[in-house]
């Protein structure tokens, strides 16, 4: 059976914000970095162990994963059928009359944050799971130490705040395209619908460049 335009859309968004309700509960779990270091690292190092010994979250990771997989391949599908829909490009429109700039250069931000997760996997995710990581004085894995190492180093901050500055971008995109799609951008409903978008890209974007920027101070002073 022929899968429709509007049937990836859905996709598209039910993904979406299934990655927009991860966030929210990463963001809240990483805020332990904040604390001082001697306690951020035993929490940090505890939270982390429950995270991957938890069957709840391994079910919930698991989708996480299936999630990331499917709205990417997703996503090239629909520039696909965009780009053959529009058929001959032309060298003077005015399409940045109506619509943001970040909508039309959502290719570049994916790019962008797909770079950016292969790094963040690799350097966090892959040494929690498959290195011999050393242990704390609670006998967790040291991911914490791992975590402050990476942050101390300008120009690893330099990359995430760039990477998390297209998350945002994004997720401003992404939110209203989703409830553009679930029927939710009614004009009784759009306003509302907007400070929502607004209030939750700002909180996750700026909870998760703080984040960096504050180990890598805190190291300096």
């Amino acid at each position: 059976m022929k899968t429709t335009t509007l049937q990836y859309k859905l996709w598209m968004a039910a993904t979406g914000l299934f990655l927009c309700f991860f966030l929210v509960i990463h963001l809240l779990g990483n805020l332990q970095l904040f604390l001082p270091a001697a306690e951020a690292k035993t929490q940090f190092n505890w939270y982390s162990h429950l995270l991957s010994g938890n069957i709840i979250i391994k079910i919930i990771a698991y989708v996480l994963y299936g999630s990331l997989i499917v709205h990417a391949l997703v996503a090239i599908v629909l520039t696909l059928k965009k780009q053959k829909a529009n058929g001959t490009k032309y060298a003077y429109d005015k399409r940045g009359a109506s619509s943001a700039w970040y909508s039309r250069n959502m290719g570049v931000l994916g790019t962008i944050l797909f770079i950016f997760l292969v790094i963040h996997f690799k350097d966090f995710w892959y040494q929690y799971k498959f290195v011999n990581l050393p242990l704390d004085e609670k006998g967790n894995k040291d991911l914490y130490t791992i975590v402050v190492w990476a942050f101390s180093n300008l120009w690893y901050v330099i990359v995430y705040e760039v990477a998390l500055l297209a998350l945002g971008f994004h997720l401003l995109h992404g939110f209203f395209s989703a409830a553009r799609t679930l029927g939710l951008f009614h004009p009784k409903y759009v306003k509302l619908i907007k400070i929502i978008g607004w209030v939750y890209t700002l909180i996750i974007t700026l909870g998760f460049m703080a984040m960096p920027l504050y180990v890598y101070l805190t190291n300096r002073l």
